[in-house]
């Protein structure tokens, strides 16, 4: 289903931003602090808590979305600010943005560690957890260098996990429907006195809606948690393993590709103000140009990263808190066609928060950042708000980002794409001004921002027009540093409660980039989401109509309308169901249930209409 272009515009400015964006407090330092322990729930350490965050963010919780979708990348479209091309369906190989960047311009993180790619940002959402590990992700809007180092220049999604419930636990499912698909969950964990241990597996399959697009999406994760002196210890390992056809997903090629991933991590609190933490990551990526002739064409890359950090968050007075910290990462490839690299950095953060100044809060950071190729990379930011009534609190933040190359950039070379070794990092300043209205006792909240991003050195891949289609397309996309990619946009959230169990979402989310030099041919920077505008409800169903049996289901609905750079835009209907009681809880999704036909990254189409239906069982012994 598309929409015509005239129509589309009007559609979109009615949608005001929504996803989940968390209320921002303005009331008082009792109730900003109530919050910020409410979302303790991880031994990380982080350099500025969001609940505390005078910048944009959202926060997802999955576990109070249960059988809504099926991974984490169905899960983040819900902000619309959230970029996602999908190359397959179940987050089996996705591109994540935000605010308008391109896909390497975003960092992931899990628990507070980097699990970016360094191979290439198309593998950035091959995620080593299984959606049910997740408790939590929070999704930073705009710079994060400061934070968290390279590549978060458009923001940042950090995955959660937290400890289980006391006593045993049995969560697992089975499904099946279009496509052949079928889909099997388990979550068991186990809580007594100071031990905790969680497992984790998720099984995704189908045979594809086209020929060579079958998929076998499959994670296993175990966590364990030991609480004693001198704090908590987390350790979690998870593997991960993905064949799935690649037909058109870089070219006119029937390929086929298999990525293999490998996380482990332990971190510890070493009392209640310091916490270290250590994260390993291993990845392979085995790509055939011709799923049926191998031997024509192969690559094979294999990247390992680790990442180290000692943090610290010292209380200096009651609305005054001082984060600092030392992190070291690297990361190197071995790959038949890339060869082998490697590279170190190292980096120490302080961020001052200011809480309560009156009506002001203030905070303050900065980040050194030293690169093994020789130099350093500065990012400092700053966020300030103005409680202007008890109800209107007005925000602005600014913070420099930076981006490394990734090896794909710095050295891939065939027939159709050329890297550069002589590439320069990617830097940016990032700005942004906006608003939190939050009524009194009302069923109605707004948030509205407005930003604006400046880059230098923009890497993308591009070539220039030649005479004729045949040359055009004959010409290799060729990895240069682009100048003046500055983007503007808003993002505006509304939420209205209808009921205690019911609550509407309107969202919108629009970005401006100026058009690229003439005749020049853009792979990334210049397809972007230009709009996207959300409807959602959530709840139960309406008693009055479906009697007691109504407030047993669990109803989630979700219209997106998308438009592209140069794109006509379209419309995807998602709907969800399940039952919200008892040990069995049977469960129904129809996904792009008005049939759209529609691309998210240009000649890769995706599926139509899919219904998926299945059982989940739930079992416990707790009575907390």
């Amino acid at each position: 289903m598309k929409i015509p272009p005239h129509l589309c515009l009007p559609l979109l400015a009615c949608g005001l931003s929504v996803a989940q964006q968390p209320s921002s407090p303005v009331s008082s330092p009792d109730k900003l602090t109530s919050i910020a322990q409410s979302i303790s729930v991880t031994t990380t350490l982080e350099p500025l808590p969001l609940a505390e965050s005078d910048r944009a963010v959202n926060l997802i919780s999955p576990r109070d979305q249960p059988l809504v979708s099926n991974s984490v990348v169905d899960l983040l479209r819900q902000d619309p600010s959230l970029n996602l091309q999908a190359r397959a369906a179940n987050g089996v190989q996705a591109d994540l943005s935000l605010r308008g960047t391109t896909f390497e311009q975003s960092l992931i993180l899990l628990n507070g560690l980097r699990i970016n790619d360094p191979e290439t940002g198309h593998l950035n959402l091959d995620i080593p957890v299984p959606l049910d590990a997740v408790t939590r992700i929070d999704i930073l809007h705009g710079s994060g260098s400061t934070f968290y180092g390279s590549d978060a220049i458009g923001g940042a999604v950090n995955l959660l996990t937290q400890p289980p419930p006391p006593d045993l636990t049995v969560v697992g499912s089975a499904g099946g429907g279009s496509y052949s698909s079928i889909e099997q969950h388990l979550r068991a964990s186990y809580t007594q006195g100071p031990i905790a241990t969680q497992l984790t597996g998720s099984r995704d399959t189908s045979d594809g809606f086209i020929p060579d697009r079958n998929y076998s999406s499959n994670a296993l994760a175990s966590e364990t948690w030991l609480t004693l002196k001198p704090g908590t210890t987390d350790i979690l390992l998870a593997v991960s393993d993905r064949p799935y056809g690649a037909n058109l997903f870089y070219g006119p090629y029937p390929s086929w590709e298999r990525t293999k991933g490998w996380f482990a991590s332990v971190q510890q609190q070493l009392g209640q103000r310091t916490a270290a933490s250590y994260g390993y990551r291993r990845h392979s990526d085995l790509f055939v140009l011709f799923a049926d002739q191998p031997q024509i064409y192969e690559n094979n890359h294999i990247t390992t990263s680790y990442e180290t950090a000692l943090r610290r968050a010292d209380n200096l007075t009651p609305n005054t808190t001082l984060s600092y910290g030392l992190e070291a990462d690297g990361d190197s490839i071995h790959s038949n066609s890339l060869g082998q690299h490697a590279r170190n950095q190292g980096a120490g953060y302080a961020n001052l928060n200011l809480r309560a100044l009156g009506r002001f809060s203030l905070s303050l950071g900065a980040r050194d950042e030293v690169l093994s190729s020789n130099g350093n990379v500065f990012s400092p930011s700053v966020a300030t708000a103005y409680t202007l009534t008890h109800t209107v609190r007005l925000r602005t933040s600014a913070g420099h980002g930076f981006r490394l190359p990734t090896y794909v950039d710095l050295y891939y070379a065939d027939p159709t794409t050329i890297g550069n070794p002589n590439l320069k990092p990617e830097s940016s300043w990032s700005f942004e001004a906006g608003l939190d209205w939050n009524p009194t006792n009302s069923r109605l909240t707004l948030t509205a921002t407005g930003f604006r991003l400046q880059q230098k050195d923009t890497i993308d891949y591009s070539k220039l027009a030649l005479a004729t289609p045949t040359l055009t397309f004959a010409e290799p996309y060729q990895a240069v540093n682009i100048q003046n990619l500055n983007i503007t946009g808003a993002e505006t959230t509304l939420r209205l409660r209808l009921t205690t169990t019911q609550q509407l979402q309107f969202s919108y989310t629009a970005a401006h980039a100026a058009s690229p030099p003439p005749n020049l041919i853009s792979e990334y920077a210049y397809n972007y989401a230009a709009q996207n505008a959300i409807f959602a409800w959530n709840g139960t169903l309406p008693g009055a109509i479906f009697g007691r049996a109504g407030h047993q289901i669990n109803a989630h609905t979700q219209v997106n309308v998308v438009q592209r750079t140069q794109h006509t835009a379209y419309l995807l209907w998602d709907v969800a169901l399940s039952r919200n009681t008892g040990h069995l809880r049977p469960y129904l999704r129809l996904l792009n249930l008005s049939n759209t036909g529609y691309q998210e990254i240009p000649q890769v189409p995706l599926q139509g209409r899919t219904i998926i239906a299945g059982t989940e069982f739930n079992w416990t012994t707790s009575r907390h």
